[in-house]
């Protein structure tokens, strides 16, 4: 702006010896205010420029190739090519030594209004694609950061609901044999009938209030079948089985008993081997699978890796299964790591310390 004005002065200085130069260095400053202080009302700047340059023609132009540069970004186009008619066609009133219309000018200011329009419409256009690359990006990174939360919570509820059934059959185990033994209460000393009845009223009511809890957690539009009614913890060994009968290749190992490990771990390591499996059919169809399992002490351990194989297209799945296996290891206090092995292998294992281990050796932080 101060390069324009500095060149309207000396341009001004130039016509009929410098008597110019004090009105078109007044009129080029007040023009470059009105364009740089953004809270005149619109559109005052591009009107007073206009009106200038009708007046003083070519030593303005370069002004008026502002306006309509920024008219041209803002896609104000009607407002621009009125500016440029106006300005233009009634220059023909101005001040006779620097009409437009004068030695072939108005070739030159065409140029330049011409160059500021293409320039200013280039540059809005990038403007506003950058803007919506920018949004859709934003958009993204909060939908993926909604389907991450979704998929944690469908885990954590997922485990609620699964603690409440295998909570719930041992209530039952403990109402059921406690009712046996109540009916025989008069070959019983006394003191141990009344605990008897004392402890199958409690299971009672605590498995009634184990369901109103936790019940709210399963899904509403399912079924009650006799597995929900009675249900336990499935193990890894049928799960593998049942794979191996739909054709895939698994080569399964195990150290230790199931009954080493927690409950809540079994159920970890049937969904994240059940996970594997299922990732390893979705992209590796018809590759090996090789499972190793130990049920500690003093953490329970699995380890599933494929080699690279042919991915099917017949399956779609959300993505977010591995970041619900995590959020439900990590709740156990443990972690799980997935990725390539190295020579095109996928590797998914889960190290979950033992309850004894944790209150031994503190929490991980």
């Amino acid at each position: 702006m101060a390069f324009l004005a500095l060149a309207a002065a000396v341009n001004g200085a130039s016509i009929s010896g410098g008597q110019l130069l004090a009105p078109v260095i007044a009129s080029v400053v007040v023009c470059a205010v009105a364009l740089l202080v953004p809270r005149l009302p619109w559109p005052f700047a591009p009107f007073l420029v206009t009106a200038v340059t009708v007046w003083w023609g070519w030593l303005t132009v370069p002004l008026l190739g502002i306006v309509m540069f920024d008219l041209s970004v803002a896609r104000r186009m009607r407002v621009a090519v009125g500016c440029a008619v106006v300005a233009l066609g009634a220059n023909l009133l101005g001040y006779p030594a620097t009409r437009l219309w004068a030695e072939q000018r108005y070739v030159s200011a065409l140029v330049v209004l011409l160059f500021a329009v293409v320039v200013g419409l280039w540059l809005g256009n990038r403007r506003r694609l950058l803007q919506a690359l920018a949004a859709e990006m934003e958009h993204l990174r909060i939908e993926a950061q909604l389907r991450e939360e979704a998929a944690r919570v469908a885990e954590r509820s997922r485990i609620a609901a699964e603690m409440h059934d295998v909570l719930a059959h041992r209530l039952s185990l403990i109402a059921l044999h406690t009712g046996v033994l109540a009916t025989k209460s008069d070959t019983l000393p006394a003191p141990v009938a009344e605990r008897l009845g004392l402890l199958r009223t409690t299971s009672v009511e605590a498995l009634a209030d184990l369901r109103d809890v936790l019940g709210v957690l399963r899904d509403p539009d399912a079924t009650p079948t006799s597995a929900a009614l009675t249900p336990m913890v499935r193990e890894v060994e049928e799960l593998a089985d049942e794979a191996r009968a739909a054709g895939q290749h698994i080569e399964l190992t195990t150290d230790g008993l199931p009954e080493q490990a927690p409950t809540t771990h079994r159920l970890a390591l049937y969904r994240i081997v059940q996970e594997a499996l299922t990732n390893a059919r979705k992209h590796a169809d018809g590759a090996p699978v090789t499972v190793r399992i130990d049920y500690g002490p003093p953490a329970t351990l699995v380890e599933v890796t494929n080699p690279s194989g042919t991915p099917r297209t017949d399956t779609v799945g959300s993505g977010y299964g591995l970041v619900g296996l995590r959020e439900r290891v990590t709740t156990l206090g443990g972690h799980l790591n997935a990725g390539p092995a190295g020579a095109g292998a996928w590797r998914l294992a889960a190290r979950i310390p033992h309850p004894a281990a944790i209150e031994q050796n503190g929490p991980r932080t």
